[in-house]
């Protein structure tokens, strides 16, 4: 599907599940791919779609912009802005042709695509109920002010060569990422064991906000990689994890949302 956005025409792939009906509110999930892959790579490669069928959510794979495609997640700028807008855009199209339960609208996405994840629920937590990124890409900023508190939860692996767990020039460590946004939401100071499996511990901020919990879950020696997928650790399925964590995670009952107009083309 494509529409028009900040006066670009934007691609996205789209899956209904085959359960959808009419007039029954069924929720949505935004899955991101990373930098330099495409919307049908993400699809592939997290298989949320399957998930989609078995639980009955909507599930859209949006596209980035450039060569290759990527999403800008830096600092406040036109880039970002026109990426920002396009998910609200494109998330007003979707809630006009299909019955879109507005309290049940979720980000997700690998690499760049899950610090694009990351960017939604600073810049429209007023739209996202919760956030679930997998090894993504976070720079230090302080302009991360979302209106609400935010359910997070993540997946990162220890050993990834391209987002370093313990940071880099640009980017914080993973665990301080995971710790701030559970300050941002209000939680605990310190975290608790809350999963251990294998070569996987999970490890929540509780006693949160609306209860935003913050849960990041560390792959011991994992790669840069969605646990669960071809080649990446089985011991934990991340897109059956981040389902679980978004349907106990929707929004709430307030009247949130405010769009402009836009066109949509087929």
């Amino acid at each position: 599907m494509a529409i028009e956005s900040s006066g670009q025409t934007r691609e996205s792939r789209l899956h209904i599940p085959p359960g959808y009906l009419a007039g029954q509110a069924a929720p949505l999930v935004i899955n991101l791919h990373g930098a330099g892959g495409s919307g049908f790579q993400q699809e592939m490669y997290s298989r949320m779609s399957g998930k989609a069928d078995e639980a009955g959510f909507i599930v859209v794979y949006p596209e980035g912009r450039g060569d290759p495609s990527s999403w800008y997640v830096g600092p406040a700028a036109g880039g970002r802005q026109e990426d920002v807008q396009f998910m609200r855009d494109l998330i007003a199209c979707l809630e006009n042709q299909l019955s879109i339960d507005a309290d049940r609208i979720y980000a997700t996405g690998f690499s760049n695509g899950g610090g694009m994840a990351n960017r939604l629920g600073c810049d429209l937590s007023d739209v996202i109920a919760a956030i679930g990124p997998v090894s993504g890409a976070y720079f230090f900023a302080d302009d991360c002010q979302p209106s609400r508190p935010v359910p997070v939860v993540a997946f990162h692996g220890t050993a990834d060569g391209i987002i370093p767990y313990n940071g880099g020039t640009e980017l914080p460590p993973i665990p301080q990422w995971a710790a701030d946004w559970a300050a941002r939401n209000g939680c605990d100071l310190t975290s608790t064991l809350t999963y251990s499996h294998g070569d996987v511990t999970g490890e929540t901020w509780g006693n949160c906000d609306n209860d935003a919990l913050v849960t990041l879950y560390t792959v011991a020696n994992g790669t840069h990689a969605w646990p669960g997928a071809a080649g990446a650790t089985q011991d934990i399925k991340a897109t059956d994890t981040i389902w679980e964590f978004f349907a106990a995670h929707p929004f709430g009952t307030l009247s949130h949302h405010v769009y402009l107009p836009l066109v949509a083309r087929p």
